[in-house]
């Protein structure tokens, strides 16, 4: 090789690592964008950056994982709880996100439960509007979803409200609305909620010490009664008596 070839050679390169060196942050802005777009499209296809606002938009294998959503409330009504539903936020994406969001709320009852009208009146007094809250989609039936809802009560504590208002004795475990096409499929929610009532039963709570009462009052007039009827017939049986004995 003759000396300028060589020298020739390193020009070369030096030039085209000078090239290289100029354009690098064209090469990273475009493998950033790239892998942003990979991520966009990953979330998009999983539906995790969707905000859903009607519950026939949430896809079936959502409902089938029990998959939990979060949300906050916006109103609670007589038997449903009226949620704004919040997605996943990408932090490079938060301002395109919310061009791709709708208008509207989700409809939640709480599974598994039949409010008293002491429920009704709990439930309204203790969610607030905003209130932040998870919720674990169990069923779905028309517009409603039926939920295990979650409030979180500081640190690392989440209040299960379907557990608690049975609890209380302020609902009774009721069945699931919606099919079920998994045998068994919640069987694991049942045992919880039916704990939660066993628990309110033992206690006394709510509906179930008025019902205690009832038993009481319906057993001292059902005792007051059968003693007015022995008194009855042995008053009857004394008189027969004195007439057959004249």
């Amino acid at each position: 090789m003759a000396p300028g070839d060589g020298q020739s050679a390193d020009n070369v390169i030096a030039k085209a690592s000078g090239l290289l060196d100029s354009h690098l942050y064209l090469v990273r802005n475009i493998s950033t964008g790239l892998a942003i777009a990979g991520i966009v499209l990953c979330a998009r296809s999983l539906r995790l950056v969707t905000k859903f606002t009607r519950a026939k938009d949430i896809p079936e294998q959502f409902i089938k994982k029990n998959v939990k959503l979060r949300g906050k409330v916006v109103c609670v009504n007589e038997e449903t709880i009226e949620i704004d539903h919040i997605p996943i936020s990408l932090p490079v994406l938060r301002s395109v996100q919310k061009k791709w969001h709708g208008q509207g709320s989700l409809l939640v009852r709480l599974a598994g439960v039949e409010l008293t009208q002491d429920g009704k009146i709990w439930l309204q007094n203790n969610l607030q509007p905003s209130e932040m809250l998870w919720f674990q989609l169990l069923n779905r039936e028309d517009s409603m979803l039926d939920c295990f809802v979650f409030i979180n009560r500081g640190g690392f504590i989440n209040d299960c409200l379907n557990v608690v208002l049975l609890k209380e004795g302020l609902g009774r475990t009721a069945y699931i609305r919606g099919i079920h096409p998994v045998p068994g499929h919640h069987l694991a929610f049942y045992k919880r909620l039916l704990q939660a009532e066993i628990k309110a039963q033992k206690a006394r709570k709510g509906l179930w010490k008025q019902e205690s009462q009832m038993n009481i009052l319906t057993s001292t007039v059902l005792s007051n009664s059968i003693i007015q009827h022995v008194k009855q017939f042995f008053s009857l049986m004394t008189n027969y008596w004195k007439k057959f004995r004249s």
